[in-house]
């Protein structure tokens, strides 16, 4: 075990389940983080130890012929990326690359625990491709330094209770994921994308309705308003994407263009740069001192919830067939409360995704939860980290 002032890095699982159980026997908060690149992320850790993954890295079981990979949580999520490209294999979540719009450094784009812990998913969630249903199992570190398992590397497994899903998007304040196993899927042969220039939000979502409720297999639905760009596309136009062998997409791409007229195809590398752009929030170019915050809302009611976010001066994009909205704009109280009544109106949720830390501490970054399924949270809690100590207060102030 290797540490640097206050911070741990266990080489192994062991070490980690040494360092939580040491943790919790002396009463000490712990921050648990994989690479550092979401520490900007929801509210700040108050804690004197910080865990690390970092040196918890590599792949550990590769079946490409039945596509499932393990890997150690602190793996750089590149590693497993270039693992599956060289057999034509591929996270099919897309997961975002945000160390740019988080402000982080020489972190790349994190690791694979990280990801799933935060439950991160690209533009490809809107054909059902989240993150928390692609893994097949987790090994895990719970509160009181205990190693378990859940799941395992097979695709049918549904043994007990579904802790995977559960640890997916708890941001390490249930227990610490030491492994990682996933399904994974084909690379494409061929990505086509058709950018359809549209009036406004309210046309720019009705085309991505249009597209996503066609037979012709969507595998991506967003949309550059006015005054976004990216990779040289400019809004408003709405974005449709087609994935699959040659001739599929193909001839699905000339009936969309017939069903979806007057816009105009990119191919190949072009279109899967500007879905990079979109997958990483590039378009929203956040400035220094600025707060982003993301919206999962009613798509249908996404232009109304756009317009008044746009009455604050705030810039957006639309993901998701309209059902992501990120937002950027000023870091104040104000606009954190127009936000959250623009989601509440859009009958959505809110996470505030970056903020300067005064920010952070002072205002909710998640929405509070009902009576009922606070209480649930609390069970869930006391039962896998019964000390808190993992990530206090990460999520919401006190827990």
């Amino acid at each position: 075990m290797s540490g640097e002032g206050s911070r741990i890095a266990p080489a192994d699982e062991a070490g980690v389940s040494a360092a939580v159980a040491a943790a919790h026997a002396e009463g000490v908060p712990l921050a648990v983080e994989g690479r550092g690149t979401k520490a900007a992320m929801l509210r700040p850790v108050q804690a004197a130890r910080t865990l690390s993954l970092r040196a918890l890295s590599g792949i550990t079981f590769y079946k490409p012929e039945e596509m499932v990979i393990s890997a150690r949580a602190g793996t750089p999520l590149e590693e497993v990326e270039a693992a599956l490209a060289e057999r034509r294999q591929r996270i099919v979540a897309e997961p975002p690359d945000l160390s740019a719009l988080l402000g982080a450094t020489g972190g790349g784009k994190g690791s694979i625990g990280g990801m799933v812990a935060c439950n991160l998913s690209g533009p490809r969630r809107v054909a059902g491709f989240a993150m928390r249903d692609l893994v097949l199992g987790l090994r895990f570190v719970n509160g009181e330094g205990e190693v378990l398992r859940s799941g395992g590397r097979v695709h049918k497994n549904v043994t007990g209770l579904d802790l995977c899903k559960l640890l997916s998007g708890s941001h390490g304040t249930l227990a610490v994921i030491t492994e990682v196993t996933l399904k994974v899927g084909p690379a494409p042969e061929r990505t086509a994308t058709l950018v359809l220039p549209v009036a406004d939000e309210a046309a720019g979502v009705a085309a991505l309705s249009a597209g996503l409720t066609s037979p012709f297999g969507v595998t991506g639905a967003a949309m550059l308003p006015e005054g976004a760009s990216a990779n040289g596309i400019t809004g408003p136009v709405a974005l449709l994407r087609l994935e699959d062998v040659e001739a599929s997409v193909q001839y699905r791409m000339e009936r969309l263009r017939a069903a979806l007229p007057g816009g105009r195809v990119l191919e190949g590398d072009e279109s899967r740069a500007l879905w990079r752009a979109v997958r990483d929030a590039a378009p929203l170019a956040a400035a220094e001192g600025e707060a982003v915050w993301r919206l999962s809302v009613r798509p249908s009611l996404a232009p109304e919830a756009v317009a008044a976010l746009r009455g604050i001066g705030a810039r957006v994009m639309l993901d998701w067939g309209g059902g992501l909205v990120w937002v950027a704009g000023a870091a104040t109280s104000a606009a954190h409360e127009a936000v959250m009544e623009a989601a509440r109106r859009a009958r959505g949720t809110f996470t505030l995704f970056r903020a300067p830390d005064p920010m952070r501490v002072s205002v909710p970054v998640i929405p509070d939860e009902v009576p009922a399924l606070a209480a649930l949270s609390g069970r869930v809690k006391a039962a896998l980290d019964p000390g808190g100590r993992l990530n206090p207060g990460r999520m919401r102030a006190g827990v």
